[in-house]
């Protein structure tokens, strides 16, 4: 895999002259030219990357539905993530199709700055691209006046310019946070659908006694069965109940729970078993942080 370790290098390698500052630049995706097709077969950068594309010829999968799309497309890569560009280029920045910019930053520019740490704290960096953020075109006026207001202010560098840069950036993010917030609402039928099909790969683990086997279904296992990224399936349903996948889990866990202790008479040590505990004291525990009983409290409420 290649890893592309420098703005400066990924400027080199779209053929584009070198960096005003070499630890954040806004391209325009328009002026990118590939110029080694085998580097971008596999590749991760050592920077953070926040692309903007519009006017895009194509379509977007989520899941298993398509989205046309013009207007304001908006990615986000975290460092040493991997990608992988088959075809065609544009899936991360492409130079072909659409026109937008591409803000590079590198973790070095947020040194001592409370932005380092709650970068990280956005999930969006972690979708996969088809998980990508569509804009109207009020949002993307927003976001494009903050990409060009940094775009303008590195072409001075002086003793303001990367705590005004930065500002800039946490200002884009939050307005990010709430447009990603407003397409989950504006896809609340979608999202109930991929609830609903979570929910039927549950209830499959619990049926077929494949939790016996294999353990409690991960949420990285669930969000790959229904094509979407372990931190897209957690916001989304956090967005829809209020709860992030693992505690979606564990409620359906419970609900299994409750259901062997009020209608069978196997012992607590076998439901564990049954339900792909390997110890029955991690069991106890879930059961009474989730109740405020023990299993046995609550088989006693039914006798």
């Amino acid at each position: 895999m290649n890893t592309i370790n420098s703005i400066s290098e990924f400027h080199r390698l779209v053929s584009l002259p070198e960096p005003l500052h070499p630890l954040v630049s806004v391209i325009r995706v328009a002026d990118i030219r590939f110029n080694n097709t085998e580097i971008w077969e596999q590749f991760s950068l050592n920077f953070y990357c926040i692309s903007l594309k519009k006017d895009v010829s194509g379509k977007v999968k989520y899941g298993q539905q398509y989205y046309d799309f013009d207007k304001g497309l908006m990615t986000f890569i975290a460092p040493k993530q991997i990608q992988a560009l088959a075809v065609p280029h544009d899936q991360i920045l492409g130079p072909e199709s659409g026109t937008g910019y591409a803000l590079l930053l590198h973790p070095d520019f947020l040194y001592r700055h409370p932005l380092a740490a709650t970068i990280k704290n956005y999930g969006f960096f972690s979708y996969a691209v088809n998980e990508a953020l569509h804009l109207s075109e009020r949002e993307e006026k927003n976001i494009v006046e903050i990409i060009e207001k940094i775009d303008t202010e590195y072409q001075f560098i002086d003793k303001h310019t990367q705590d005004i840069i930065l500002s800039q950036i946490d200002l884009l993010l939050n307005y990010s946070n709430r447009f990603y917030e407003r397409q989950f609402i504006t896809r609340k039928a979608i999202n109930h659908d991929l609830l609903t099909k979570m929910d039927q790969l549950l209830n499959e683990c619990f049926e077929q006694e494949q939790i016996q086997k294999n353990g409690i279904p991960s949420v990285d296992l669930l969000a790959k069965k229904l094509n979407l990224s372990s931190y897209y399936l957690s916001d989304m349903l956090r967005s829809l109940t209020g709860q992030s996948a693992q505690q979606h889990i564990q409620d359906k866990l419970i609900e299994k729970a409750k259901e062997y202790l009020s209608l069978t008479n196997l012992s607590v040590a076998e439901i564990a078993y049954r339900l792909g505990f390997e110890y029955p004291q991690s069991f106890n525990k879930l059961f009474k942080k989730k109740l405020n009983l023990s299993p046995l409290e609550f088989r006693q409420t039914f006798n």
